[in-house]
């Protein structure tokens, strides 16, 4: 008696899997695909880990919001094409002195 709770969820993911997989072959006609596509959200990504400190998401959810508040506040200041340039600059100043990231544990 009761709800079958491995079927439902092996029905909800087997959902959400074919609803991401149309989406994905939908969207695919719209947008161009390269091998390099991604190239620049990895990097991102791996910056805003290291900012926060590896093995901490409360500390990778503010070095996201830093590096997106650093996006949003340079196209002012500076012409766009500096934001990597500073946003990488950030990041070797991060390793330099905190090489455990902003919210990371020192050992």
């Amino acid at each position: 008696m009761g709800v079958p709770s491995a079927q439902i969820l092996a029905l909800s993911f087997g959902l959400g899997t074919m609803l991401a997989a149309i989406s994905g072959g939908l969207i695919a006609t719209f947008f161009p695909f390269t091998i390099l596509a991604g190239g620049v959200y990895e990097l991102k990504s791996f910056v805003i880990g290291v900012l926060g400190g590896l093995g901490n998401p409360v500390g990778a959810l503010f070095g996201g919001l830093i590096l997106g508040v650093l996006e949003g506040i340079i196209p002012t200041f500076m012409p766009t094409t500096w934001v990597p340039v500073l946003e990488f600059g950030l990041f070797v100043l991060i390793l330099l002195v905190r090489p455990q990231g902003l919210f990371g544990a020192r050992k």
